[in-house]
């Protein structure tokens, strides 16, 4: 029982940082565009400096 005395806080402290790189993630708008990348991937032409 005394591992979950180190386990549980450990566990807490992940989820916290993997939460906070999410939160950064949208704000910093890596998930803007969508529609775009679904496009891009399917046309042939092949852009080696993407827009941006």
């Amino acid at each position: 029982m005394n591992v979950l005395t180190y386990l549980i806080p450990i566990s807490l402290v992940l989820g916290c940082v993997g939460l906070g790189f999410f939160v950064f993630t949208l704000r910093s708008n890596q998930y803007d565009d969508p529609e775009g990348d679904a496009q891009r991937i399917l046309s042939g032409d092949y852009d080696d400096k993407p827009k941006g």
